[in-house]
């Protein structure tokens, strides 16, 4: 039984936050945002809207994608370092509300890497044949804890939230490979201490190699080689970063999927936010070898080769 994504969905606030208006903000310029992390603008939740309520948009959306209700969901996971409270988690706060009542549910904590932490995680429910459908949240409120006065973090973050469930499917298809791993000697790079504070020329330095190396890992795993890929999805931090992941892979420009210029860094959500953009603009198709890779704070990293398709 091969574990693969059958439903997937998004949520981002509507507010918008541009370059322009945090030259309001901080000491900072468009010119200087762009050309360092090529993001332009970003989403902001207002006070009314938390974690948990964009965790449950975006879930609604997987569920309907998927043609399950949510009563068919054996497990919740959330992936989110910005929860609504310390407890209860926000994967028990959806579930009452989506109505999954058989739902066992938990949040995890792996930074921007705790999308792939999330689906590993459900890969293995389900190809144990313990559990058939998990819905995998990656969700931030990532506004409420950033420094609006420190320009090299302020600039950086967005919020939103995206959700994928994941089940049996076709052979042939899904999660062919994977690798996740964690750093801790490198954990006072980046963390949150009341705000975001983060050593960020020691984070590009650890970003560069290792979203690299893990894209050629998992390649490898999967026996198969570079000139398979069909598209890349990387967390979206930076596009500098980015970019070195596309190169290592030989990928033109255009198998890179790009969204950090329009929502800019939202950790444990930028990936399936990317997932869905780029299926809505029609570059991802059954049957596609498509590799997912991040990383974030801890710190860890974590990276996906999937077959795409049901």
């Amino acid at each position: 039984m091969n574990a693969g994504i059958l439903g997937i969905g998004r949520y981002v606030p509507e507010k918008i936050l541009t370059n322009a208006d945090l030259e309001k903000m901080v000491d900072t310029t468009d010119e200087w945002i762009k050309t360092r992390t090529g993001i332009e603008e970003r989403r902001i939740a207002t006070d009314d809207v938390d974690t948990s309520h964009m965790a449950y948009y975006a879930a609604e959306k997987a569920l309907k994608d998927a043609g399950i209700t949510a009563e068919e969901l054996d497990m919740i996971i959330v992936a989110t370092v910005t929860p609504d409270n310390p407890f209860p988690s926000v994967a028990c706060m959806i579930q009452e509300r989506l109505g999954a009542k058989k739902a066992c549910a938990f949040d995890m904590s792996a930074a921007c890497a705790g999308f792939m932490y999330g689906i590993i995680t459900a890969k293995q429910f389900v190809e144990a044949g313990t559990y058939k459908h998990v819905l995998v949240v990656g969700v931030e409120k990532l506004s409420k804890i950033v420094d609006w006065e420190d320009r090299n973090t302020a600039v950086l973050f967005g919020d939103g939230a995206g959700a994928t469930v994941i089940g049996p499917v076709s052979e042939g298809r899904g999660i062919l490979s994977f690798e996740l791993g964690a750093d801790g000697t490198g954990s006072k790079h980046l963390y949150q201490d009341e705000t975001i504070v983060m050593n960020g020329r020691e984070v590009f330095k650890f970003a560069v190699r290792q979203m690299g190396e893990s894209a050629v890992n998992v390649l490898e795993k999967a026996g198969l080689s570079k000139e398979d890929v069909d598209f890349l999805i990387p967390h979206q931090a930076n596009i500098r970063i980015m970019e070195a992941a596309r190169e290592r892979l030989g990928l033109p420009l255009e198998k890179m999927s790009m969204t950090v210029q329009k929502y800019g860094n939202t950790s444990a959500a930028s990936i399936p936010i990317s997932i869905v953009e780029e299926i809505e603009k029609g570059n991802i198709h059954d049957d596609d070898l498509v590799v997912m890779v991040g990383f974030g704070g801890g710190l860890t990293w974590g990276a996906i080769a999937i077959r795409w398709g049901r």
